[in-house]
């Protein structure tokens, strides 16, 4: 699932950017799965601190003592809390979709992020997409379609969620664009992360529930698989172009199959595949279009 504040090119070392991705998409999805057990027993304002508080410690940390107090100025605080809270709801949506729904069901509904943003980018930044991303826009909507199989007497309100998590991860990727012309990296990614934490904190405090030592240990692994994979996909893309390496983000499929089978004894449907297999496509012919706009 993409987490990514694209970052400024600084060495084209491909290989070692596609490396840094693959891993921080396998350490993403080993996160999803402790998130997934963990919330059978705790509730999902709990996990999202949990989660929050350890990246800030370990993601903001890191960036401070690289970049210094000065990258956290700002003029644009209102789009910093836009953009937060974007990404406060996106991660809530995520984290409820994960409770009810197999992993590889809400992966694939999360690939309907980027979907989202060219969808968007024209109200929203005023970026031409031409009629070609629009139909594969619709198509890949269709595969959202085709996986919720609202014929079934599938849990319907779960899919609504994770379909709510990628629109608003889109909102704040799109944040991100207008916010990444005038704020620094660190900038944009503490001020997320403050803001998840003290919110997600807030909401926490009267579903608190008292953890054991084992469930701290996986909370606190949960935050620190999600920080290291933080670092890791920034990395990566300061290292790789943004066309090369986010197709990898596809490889998420295969590790939500693997653990949602191997921890919770869950195997995708025939419909989740086909759904999957129509989104994905919809978003490489996207991919591969705004590279040929962009003349890269």
């Amino acid at each position: 699932m993409s987490r990514a504040d694209a970052l400024p090119i600084a060495d084209d070392d491909t290989r070692t950017a596609i490396g840094c991705f693959l891993l921080s998409i396998l350490l993403f999805a080993g996160m999803d799965t402790l998130i997934k057990r963990l919330s059978v027993d705790f509730p999902v304002a709990q996990l999202m601190f949990v989660r929050s508080a350890v990246a800030l410690a370990l993601v903001g940390g890191v960036s401070l003592a690289r970049n210094g107090w000065d990258s956290l100025r700002t003029r644009r605080p209102l789009a910093h809390v836009g953009r937060s809270f974007a990404g406060l709801l996106s991660m809530g949506c995520f984290f409820f979709a994960f409770k009810h729904l197999p992993l590889a069901e809400v992966y694939v509904l999360s690939f309907a992020g980027p979907l989202f943003i060219t969808a968007l980018s024209m109200p929203l930044l005023g970026e031409p997409v031409g009629w070609r991303r629009w139909a594969a826009v619709l198509v890949g909507f269709g595969g959202v379609v085709v996986m919720a199989r609202p014929e079934a007497d599938a849990p319907m309100l779960p899919i609504l969620v994770g379909v709510a998590a990628a629109f608003f991860y889109a909102l704040a990727m799109i944040a991100v664009r207008g916010l990444s012309r005038t704020e620094t990296n660190t900038a944009i990614v503490v001020y997320l992360l403050l803001t998840t934490t003290a919110v997600s904190g807030i909401a926490a405090v009267p579903v608190w529930v008292a953890p054991d030592w084992n469930h701290v240990g996986l909370m606190l692994l949960v935050g620190t698989l999600g920080g290291v994979a933080q670092v890791l996909i920034t990395q990566a893309f300061r290292l790789g172009r943004a066309a090369v390496v986010a197709p990898f983000e596809y490889t998420g499929m295969i590790w939500a199959t693997l653990f949602g089978f191997l921890v919770f004894g869950d195997l995708p449907t025939p419909a989740v595949l086909a759904g999957a297999g129509i989104i994905i496509a919809s978003g490489l012919y996207i991919l591969h279009r705004e590279t040929m706009r962009r003349g890269g």
